[in-house]
């Protein structure tokens, strides 16, 4: 059966959840190093195993989420997130903190498995995932201004984390309970379709977004140090850039479909390449905001394309997960890519290199946007012989 519109909102509320322990993990990873008794390196590495985490759960989840039942799999990923997160903030005992992240970085990617799995069977993926990046934006933004007010410690973030997750629960009531009985035995076994197209788009993601977060995780030290700027002027350009980014998912869901998939991916991405460039170069405020402001600008609108073209190529979702798993390992390797390139080269060589890896990854994005160039993302993907179409149905 078709899907109603409301069945959009536990996805993009499942979504939120989801994708907002990488949104705040410059705050997290600043907060356990100032709170707890852990160097820069090390809370760096917490981190990492939180996003490492989570893209194990979307990598053992990616065959699996439409017959486990996406109710079922939202709450323990809800609980999980909860359980873990909550934890954390409440100890001080690294090993508990660790622990605690690892489970909770399990919880969100859960989470995401199950949001991906049912925004690819819309008919419009795109709105929703864009949805999606609006809420989780405007979350995080939400924290970022309110963590600098609640004193200092590791537990805010971490917190902001489960009580994320307590308050998407309700929406969970909405999603049923089992998927997999719908489906023809052929179907729910059924091979991944566009494999070549799949592996290529999961492969060039790692690279993508580890250089998208390799600039995230030294833009301070480029303000502080390069730019010989003011921890507050800085925190004013990362309040307006986040700002900003709300804009670029904005203009996204606006545009829709209407380039298509290519140009917003590979001119996008390759307009990335320059923001990170001029941002890793900037020696005044002029340079380092309009690098860092464009930058989020953009980021979102691409991430959004991307995301889609993924939920495109499987209308099980499949690929739409493994595609997010991919994206969180170049995530969680970002930040230490871009200490070890700052600390060996200097900034602007640093930004040079990932421009240069970001107009490379470009190319097999775009390729493979230009061979789904002829079904549009207002249509949904075109069906490959032998598969069937999953709707997670919402009760009324």
């Amino acid at each position: 059966m078709s899907a109603p519109r409301t069945t959009t909102w536990p996805l993009v509320a499942l979504f939120t959840a989801g994708y907002l322990a990488p949104y705040l993990l410059p705050t997290t990873v600043g907060r356990l190093a100032s709170g707890l008794p852990l160097s820069a390196t090390q809370a760096g590495a917490v981190g990492s195993a939180l996003l490492l985490s989570s893209a194990t759960a979307g990598f053992l989840l990616a065959s699996r989420a439409d017959r486990l039942g996406p109710r079922t799999l939202a709450r323990l990923g809800l609980l999980l997130a909860l359980l873990g997160y909550g934890g954390a903030a409440l100890t001080a005992a690294v090993p508990a903190v660790v622990a605690g992240a690892v489970v909770g970085g399990f919880g969100s990617g859960t989470l995401t498995a199950v949001a991906a799995t049912g925004i690819a069977a819309h008919r419009d993926p795109h709105r929703t995932t864009t949805l999606g990046l609006l809420g989780v934006s405007a979350l995080a933004g939400a924290v970022y201004l309110t963590v600098p007010h609640l004193g200092p410690g590791h537990a805010q973030p971490l917190a902001a984390l489960a009580l994320t997750a307590l308050a998407v629960w309700p929406f969970t009531a909405r999603l049923s309970l089992r998927t997999a009985q719908a489906l023809p035995r052929a179907a729910a076994g059924s091979r991944l379709p566009h494999l070549r197209s799949g592996l290529l788009l999961a492969a060039a993601m790692p690279c993508w977004s580890a250089a998208q977060n390799s600039l995230w995780g030294v833009s301070g030290r480029i303000g502080l140090t390069q730019a010989h700027l003011a921890e507050a002027t800085v925190g004013a350009v990362f309040a307006v850039a986040l700002g900003t980014g709300l804009l670029g998912v904005v203009g996204a869901g606006a545009l829709g479909p209407r380039l298509g998939q290519a140009l917003p991916i590979g001119l996008g991405t390759a307009l990335i390449a320059g923001c990170i460039a001029l941002s890793a170069s900037a020696t005044d405020l002029t340079s380092f905001a309009s690098g860092e402001i464009a930058w989020n600008l953009l980021y979102p609108v691409v991430l959004s394309y991307v995301l889609g073209l993924a939920a495109a190529l499987d209308p099980r979702g499949r690929w739409a997960v493994l595609v997010g798993s991919a994206s969180s390992l170049g995530t969680a390797v970002g930040p230490v890519t871009g200490s070890l390139l700052a600390a060996r080269a200097g900034f602007p060589a640093m930004g040079a290199v990932l421009a240069a890896g970001l107009l490379a990854v470009a190319v097999p994005l775009t390729a493979v946007a230009l061979r789904r160039r002829t079904t549009t993302v207002a249509t949904g993907p075109a069906l490959t012989e032998g598969t069937t179409p999953v709707r997670l149905d919402v009760a009324a």
